[in-house]
């Protein structure tokens, strides 16, 4: 049924806007406190954008004699943005349930590495795998990050290492962007690994004489969409000058640096990051002083992953420190074989309980900063008129309870709706 609006929510116990400015990220004092309505209600047009937001009665007068093609009564509930998953590994072939019970024996990640575990083993097993085995668990996958509140979620290539397999991938993640309700920014990250016969810098070499021409050709011809390039910016896999060489020319064909640094050494990554002006840096355990307060004044996004130094027991990120140097801190699932989780509910209570950032926070880094990381929080990230419809509906009287209930959000989340159309509902 068409109508002259998609969806109206009406008489919402709370609506978390996040913002109400038009920031395009929150820090310092904007996060000690959330843009939230009580007793309001929300108006998504048929192409997906808020049209208003305001009290319940002012709506209801404003609109009144208008036709919806959905009307939902949040009385006694919560709406939220969609939250925003930052940095996830979701596309391959290979499960490593048996490398979790080697980490509970004391193997460190470097030691699975180093005996045919972590990324290779994912790799060989994605190299076998058809396209269309990617794209079934991929999708299963999107819908579990979706059940969970995911709107929008950065998905990572980086388990081929050749750019035969990286392509296959690219595909897959394409495919999905398309066909799916999900929203998704692709990266490209043909770096997570040297491949094996190969050195760091003959790997470099490959990605930029090789694979980044052809990601212009494929992405000029609109075959595929390409956001990020990543790299895995690391002791004994790829160094400084690696690191720089691959992610400048991926920024000079137009690819936004979103990378991996800092996380088992402190290698400067960050001060790299700030310096070549990237997006964001992910995991960061290891960060340096000078590195957090370079990524400050270079406005350069920090992607936390709790769930990583929480499942390989690193030390965890200095949170704190960040906020307190005004880094506009984001949060992720790092969703992979080695951190196997969907659920961005969980990753925020895990970074207020380990990482000590408070509720406000952790929600900030979720959504509006999170999309910052990912470019776009122009369009996502919050509540704003003139934003895209994507958020949740939580059956609680308080937003908290979604970070609060460590596990629960299966039975909070009631609605989740993308393009103000929706894609879920228990």
């Amino acid at each position: 049924m068409a109508g002259g609006h998609r969806l109206l929510l009406v008489n919402a116990r709370q609506m978390v806007l996040v913002c109400a400015g038009g920031e395009r990220f929150l820090t310092r004092d904007g996060l000690r406190s959330l843009a939230v309505l009580e007793g309001a209600s929300l108006v998504v047009g048929t192409d997906g954008l808020i049209k208003a937001i305001g009290p319940a009665d002012v709506i209801r007068r404003q609109f009144s004699g208008e036709t919806f093609e959905e009307i939902i009564d949040c009385s006694g509930k919560c709406i939220l943005p969609g939250l925003v998953d930052a940095h996830t590994h979701p596309v391959w072939a290979g499960e490593r349930v048996h490398e979790f019970a080697m980490k509970l024996a004391g193997a460190t990640y470097m030691e699975i590495h180093q005996a045919g575990g972590g990324i290779h083993f994912t790799v060989e097993r994605t190299r076998q795998a058809s396209e269309e085995e990617l794209f079934r668990s991929f999708q299963q996958r999107l819908q579990c990050m979706m059940r969970a509140g995911t709107t929008l979620v950065e998905c990572k290539s980086g388990y081929g290492l050749d750019l035969e397999t990286e392509l296959k991938m690219l595909r897959v993640i394409e495919r999905a962007r398309r066909e799916l309700d999900m929203g998704i920014s692709t990266t490209y990250c043909g770096a997570h690994s040297v491949p094996k016969g190969k050195t760091a810098t003959e790997a470099a070499d490959d990605i930029i004489n090789n694979h980044l021409p052809k990601l212009k050709e494929l992405s000029r011809n609109g075959e595929i969409h390409v956001d990020n390039i990543d790299v895995f910016c690391e002791k004994g896999v790829f160094d400084l000058d690696s690191t720089r060489r691959i992610l400048q020319s991926g920024k000079d064909i137009g690819l936004q640096i979103n990378f991996h640094g800092d996380e088992l050494h402190p290698v400067k990554a960050a001060e790299l990051g700030a310096e070549l002006g990237a997006q964001a840096i992910s995991h960061l355990e290891e960060v340096s002083d000078e590195g957090i307060i370079a990524m400050a004044t270079a406005r350069c996004s920090a992607v936390l992953l709790p769930t990583t130094a929480y499942m390989l027991r690193l030390k965890q990120p200095r949170a704190r420190k960040m906020l307190d140097e005004g880094v506009i801190v984001a949060l992720g699932s790092d969703f992979n074989p080695n951190a196997y989780c969907f659920s961005m509910p969980m990753v925020m209570h895990l970074a207020c309980v380990n990482m000590r950032m408070s509720m406000t926070e952790a929600l900030a880094a979720a959504t509006i900063n999170a999309a910052y990381a990912l470019g776009k929080s122009h369009t996502h990230g919050s509540l704003e008129v003139g934003k895209q419809g994507d958020l949740i509906i939580i059956n609680s009287s308080q937003w908290e309870h979604l970070i609060y209930q460590f596990g629960g959000h299966c039975e909070l989340i009631k609605y989740v709706i993308v393009k103000g159309k929706v894609i879920y509902k228990t």
